[in-house]
């Protein structure tokens, strides 16, 4: 999988090439200044109002939405030493509304929430334990008294009646982002919540949110990848916020906040001149500029806040330590480097990708193609004051940490010696153009590219121009840096196997379900809801139009013009996948380190980087893809050297035998996985003993294997039945590669495929034990088998009932009862016509809450609460994502290949729109009663079992405890 562009801190500033660039200030037709960069492709346009705030747009026609992001420039660097988590906590605050949104008389709510605000602040100064309670049990009362005048989730109520989607939010060490999706034609409805919710804070429902984001610490207790970053990151900045503390904050904290502190936070950081609009879509811009003036326009004049900067001493030594939990070993090291305006930036990114880029990096060829440890690889960050660049091993059985380490090094000393070919750098840069040319294409991260120029303080010039720079390094100035810097400086943390007895453990605070008052409405929602915009009108595809229908020979071969840029793709597409063969996948991924007759494995690898093709094979149940990608330009010349690796590639018993140690190895590693677990655990509830996850290959099996018989395995695949998609733009040049080097077969039947049963659900209770702080817990029930009918009601019920921040279950359980972070239920369709739908309902929740959690669910999926006016609103959300949503490009083809599985030939959603439009509630409650009330729940439960109340969880049912043999099969 290719690496993230933002995780590996790309973005970078070097005085040494800001004059070569040219960024121009032009004036739009409405009088309004603003920047762009020359031989920009996504045209960005950035302003500046007279307050501050910055604007950037940039525009994507795909569909008639926004994608839109408020950034401000804050994070958690900046919490009080005394506060941490606070910003975090603030953000989550800033989706409870305002004077306006969210209340039903703020005369009356207003001064309970002083009252709440200044019972916490004595609760924080008590330090007498049994006082502590006493004054909690007060917040809690005054919170009830509060919560009468509240109206939960307004702002989410608001948001989605636009039609948004993706409404989110993020925190990290220097931003806070906050994300949303809209309809074109609600740009200034969007603009009128926005500027109202960021105008003023207030901090309702209070109590029952902290609780929440507790359950979100609990969280990051129990993810394995924090716990090595946390640590990671505390010895590698011990001077500075960047290590000191996190940004979920410390569980101490956490549990004695101080609402003054946020609100004076939120009046220092959340000012116009600390923040930025950033609008991604199909709109005009001389239209927005005006309205996002008139909206935020008015935001007091402040100098922007200054912001914490850290410092550190030089890393002059190895820093070493170690963490423990019940997953698998592994190792992880990393260097300190300056700041994103720094040139260590470039540097060290350009080495990062040398070394690995998950094709043909040094790391990449000469640990993971030659199997020499089970995983390696390495990525770099920059945050504003600091970076660093960071590797991870995980061990082969029978292998130290300490030797994958010193495999890493190796690779490291290859870039100081020069051991890599002179033609990396430019096949680096290339590389990092194209797959810059297809994350512009999405939304979302041109966004993030735009919120992180932002963030770092670094003009969009550099941004636009830093693959050129890194194209002007040298080798000897790369040789020259990583000697030094890459030395005896780094923090190293190992990952051992055991108990972690850091954790905390906390009591269940007992808190006393607020009032939600869904039928309620502020006067603000009253008359924003009477605003009203022009429709958009649904366009539903046109397959025959849309898709050019052919033949290469005798096989089928469906195209799609790429209007936009020069990347092409081409899929093989077989009907046939594990179901059929189950040794099929096992072929699949051995293709990784096999070579032909003319290329050693190494060899083919590079061969491929060089011309910036990929390629994949994806073996699913029952269906196979294999695909390549690349810039037009080299696709015939990567269709040629692909075809070449499938009909000659050579097997190789050494590399077959390594390549089972690292099956073996990683299946042992799955069964500490609590993820993985989590999985098998769920897979065994729904189907049973007899299900897809435990029908593996034997490790006898495995050893036992002639390597030649999956080669020839991936030699014969094509010989099967297939057909081709092609999406690009030189459909000439490319069937003429296709039909010069593709093998078209002979079109043979499918091996029999082996059938699953989908047994009907009885209501057992299956637990998986694991060393947890929260408990998880699943639950499923068959329905009936696929029907066309049921899409418009389930996907109603999903967003009125278990889906969204104003859903049903989320209001009940987090918002009202603070008994989980995650809890959601949905109606899951059948991918294809035969299978059967399901009903699903999960909670992650803090061990000792989960009696109440289940309870409440329990509650929910048998009475559904009716809400008009949240019925309504969900509707109307729905048709309007229904009217916005545009299938474009390949995923037109795809779209309409998961129709054709479900016996469909035209786009449902035309039948959706219709009927979604006269959908009543009375029916969606039909729907209820016959589809989800009543239903048997298979149960799936992983926790830790010293931690739950038994009694509580044999009260479920059945209860059947499953080995990990049991779940796994091995």
């Amino acid at each position: 999988m290719r690496k993230s562009l933002l995780f590996c801190g790309i973005m970078f500033s070097s005085v040494f090439t800001y004059a070569q660039l040219n960024t121009v200030k032009k004036t739009d037709n409405k009088g309004y200044v603003y920047e762009m960069v020359e031989n920009d492709p996504s045209n960005t346009r950035i302003y500046t109002l007279k307050n501050g705030l910055k604007i950037y747009l940039a525009q994507l026609k795909d569909e008639p939405r926004i994608q839109t992001h408020i950034a401000v420039k804050t994070g958690s660097n900046n919490d009080p030493e005394d506060n941490t988590g606070l910003a975090h906590y603030l953000e989550h605050m800033v989706f409870k509304g305002t004077s306006k949104i969210g209340t039903q008389n703020w005369n009356t709510e207003k001064p309970l929430i002083k009252q709440i605000s200044d019972l916490y602040e004595q609760h924080k100064a008590e330090k007498d334990p049994a006082k502590k309670i006493a004054l909690y049990k007060k917040i809690d009362e005054v919170s009830q008294e509060a919560s009468k005048y509240a109206v939960a989730n307004e702002y989410d109520k608001l948001i989605s009646s636009l039609g948004a989607s993706g409404t989110n939010a993020h925190t990290s060490l220097e931003e806070t982002i906050y994300h949303n999706n809209i309809p074109n034609n609600e740009l200034e409805k969007w603009l009128m919540v926005e500027s109202e919710r960021f105008n003023e804070l207030v901090l309702r429902l209070f109590h029952t949110e902290l609780e929440a984001v507790y359950e979100e610490f609990n969280r990051s207790q129990d993810n394995d990848s924090r716990l090595v970053y946390y640590k990671m990151m505390e010895t590698l900045f011990p001077k500075s916020h960047y290590g000191t503390q996190t940004t979920i904050g410390t569980s101490e904290h956490l549990k004695n906040p101080s609402m003054v502190a946020i609100h004076n936070y939120f009046d220092k950081y959340y000012v116009a001149s600390n923040m930025a609009v950033m609008l991604i879509g199909d709109f005009d811009f001389d239209t927005a500029v005006p309205l996002i003036d008139k909206h935020f326009g008015s935001y007091a004049t402040k100098p922007a806040p200054a912001q914490y900067v850290a410092k550190e001493e030089p890393v002059k030594t190895i820093v070493t330590s170690e963490v423990y939990s019940p997953s698998s070993e592994r190792v992880q090291f990393a260097y300190r480097f300056d700041g994103a305006k720094s040139s260590d930036a470039k540097y060290a990114t350009l080495i990062d990708y040398i070394l690995s880029n998950s094709t043909a990096g040094l790391i990449d060829l000469n640990i993971n193609q030659q199997q020499k440890a089970l995983s390696a690889g390495s990525g770099a960050s920059f945050f504003r004051d600091y970076g660093m660049h960071s590797f991870s091993g995980a061990p082969k059985q029978g292998q130290s940490l300490e030797e994958v380490r010193d495999l890493i090094f190796a690779q490291i000393e290859n870039i100081k010696n020069g051991k890599f070919e002179d033609w990396m750098i430019d096949a680096v840069v290339n590389d990092l153009k194209k797959s810059r040319l297809q994350s512009w294409e999405n939304s979302r991260s041109l966004a993030a590219s735009l919120y992180k120029s932002y963030i770092n303080d670094m003009p969009w010039a550099q941004v636009v121009d830093q693959y050129n720079d890194m194209g002007r390094v040298t080798k000897q100035e790369l040789m020259d840096f990583a000697k030094k810097h890459y030395n005896d400086n780094y923090v190293i943390v190992y990952k051992r196997q055991g108990e972690n007895k850091d954790l905390v453990r906390v009591s269940n605070p007992g808190i006393t379900p607020i009032q939600l008052n869904r039928s309620a409405e502020s006067d603000f929602y009253k008359n924003f809801m009477k605003i009203g915009t022009k429709d958009i009108q649904p366009v539903f595809v046109d397959f025959k139009k849309e898709l050019k229908e052919g033949k290469i020979k005798k096989t089928k071969f469906t195209s799609i013009d790429n209007k936009t840029n020069d990347l092409s793709s081409v899929y093989y597409i077989s009907d046939m996948g594990s179901d059929h063969n189950k040794k099929l996948g096992l072929a699949v991924n051995y293709l990784n380190y096999l070579g032909t007759s003319k290329y050693s494995p190494e060899n083919l690898k590079k061969e491929f980087y060089k011309i910036g093709v990929e390629y994949g094979v994806n073996a699913g149940t029952d269906r196979t893809y294999v695909y390549l990608t690349g810039l037009q330009k080299n696709l015939p010349e990567g269709i040629k050297l692909f075809e070449h690796l499938l009909n000659d590639a050579v097997a190789n018993k050494e590399s077959y035998q390594e390549y089972v140690k690292s099956i073996i190895k990683s299946r042992a590693n799955a069964k500490n996985n609590k993820n993985a677990i989590a999985v098998a655990l769920n897979t065994y509830a729904q189907y049973g003993a007899e299900n897809r996850f435990r029908d593996i290959v034997s490790e006898a099996e495995l050893n036992a294997i002639d390597p030649k018989e999956l080669t020839q395995l991936i030699k014969d695949f094509f010989n099967y039945k297939h057909q081709i998609f092609y999406f690009g733009n030189n459909e000439v040049a490319t069937k003429k590669a296709i039909e010069q080097y593709h093998n078209f077969g002979k079109e043979l039947a499918y091996p029999a495929k082996k059938d699953f049963p989908q047994p009907i659900t009885d209501g057992k209770v299956y637990f998986a034990p694991y060393d947890m702080v929260q408990a998880e817990i699943n639950f499923i029930a068959r329905d009936t088998k696929y029907d066309p009918t049921l899409l418009t009601p389930s996907g109603i019920f999903n967003e009125y009932f278990g889906g969204g921040l104003s859903s049903i279950v989320f209001q009940e359980i987090r918002e009202s009862k603070s008994l989980a972070y995650s809890a959601r239920a949905s109606y899951t369709n059948a991918s294809k016509k035969e299978l059967y739908n399901y009903v699903r309902a999960n909670i992650g929740t803090q061990a000792n809450k989960l009696p109440q959690a289940v309870e409440a669910m329990n509650e929910l999926m048998n009475n559904m609460p009716k809400a008009p006016n949240q019925f309504e609103n969900s509707k109307q959300a729905a048709l309007k994502q229904i009217a916005t949503k545009r299938y474009t490009k390949s995923n037109i083809f795809f779209y309409w290949l998961s129709l054709q599985d479900r016996g469909l030939n035209y786009d449902i959603n035309k039948d959706i729109y219709t009927q979604t439009s006269t959908l009543t509630l009375d029916q969606l409650n039909n729907f209820f009663n016959q589809h989800i009330k009543g239903q048997k729940y298979n149960v799936g439960l992983i926790g830790n079992k010293t931690n739950l109340d038994w009694q509580a969880v044999q009260k479920l049912g059945e209860i059947k405890e499953l080995t990990l043999e049991d779940l796994f099969n091995y």
